[in-house]
């Protein structure tokens, strides 16, 4: 089964010449053109790994890593033409590697080789909880996307679910409002902040968690919300 890889980048003929490379390397490629087509692809894709522009429309490439290392470690590759180090260190902080225009394509072979190693390594060693289980009777299987309080399932919405699996699977960090929007509706720019307080009402009704003494989502007034639920 060929490796898939995930281009994001605006430029048609840089990403046509390396989409083109690739392919002849054996790999399926899916190449999207901004950032938020980027997200969208990612989400709805299974990617071995991600090679994205750094300058893009609607949502740069610094922004597109922020909210895929939300959930994956899957292996990304930032290609941009800022070169000086101060932007290396900047994009390396969500990025595997680093790839400076111009670059050349025996070059970009070999970095993609290396981090696809890299990956399946990884992935031979993972030991990933399916089932997790917390304090006050919450379990989320996340494979089968099922969620329970005290044995008895729980209905939840698509978006709901979305939000509990970005704030669970990232617990005791701060998401505003505005980073939430854009990860579980991938929009960048957030209307209305009702609509994210809206179904995180709706969420903990359905969690029975209470605002004032929170077992699972805490409110941090002014700034979002966190999840500080305890395993079991």
């Amino acid at each position: 089964m060929k490796q898939q890889i995930l281009l994001v980048e605006d430029d048609r003929e840089i990403a046509r010449i390396i989409k083109d490379t690739l392919i002849k390397e054996d790999y399926g490629v899916t190449w999207a053109t901004t950032g938020i087509e980027g997200l969208e692809d990612f989400s709805a894709g299974n990617y071995d790994l991600i090679l994205v522009d750094w300058m893009m429309p609607e949502m740069d490439g610094l922004s597109m890593i922020e909210h895929i290392r939300l959930k994956s470690d899957v292996p990304i590759i930032m290609i941009s033409a800022k070169n000086n180090d101060a932007d290396k260190v900047e994009g390396l902080k969500g990025a595997d590697d680093y790839l400076a225009k111009p670059f050349s394509l025996e070059e970009l072979k070999a970095r993609v080789r290396s981090q696809l190693r890299r990956w399946q390594r990884y992935n031979k060693v993972q030991a990933v909880d399916e089932v997790i289980t917390y304090i006050h009777g919450l379990k989320i299987d996340w494979l089968k996307e099922r969620v329970y309080l005290k044995d008895h399932e729980i209905n939840l919405t698509q978006k709901e679910f979305s939000l509990l699996k970005v704030l669970a699977q990232n617990p005791f960090e701060l998401f505003t409002k505005e980073a939430l929007y854009t990860h579980v509706w991938q929009q960048v720019e957030l209307d209305q902040t009702h609509t994210v307080t809206v179904h995180i009402k709706a969420l903990r009704e359905k969690l029975k968690d209470p605002v004032k003494s929170p077992y699972f989502i805490q409110t941090v007034w002014g700034k979002g919300y966190r999840f500080i639920g305890e395993q079991v």
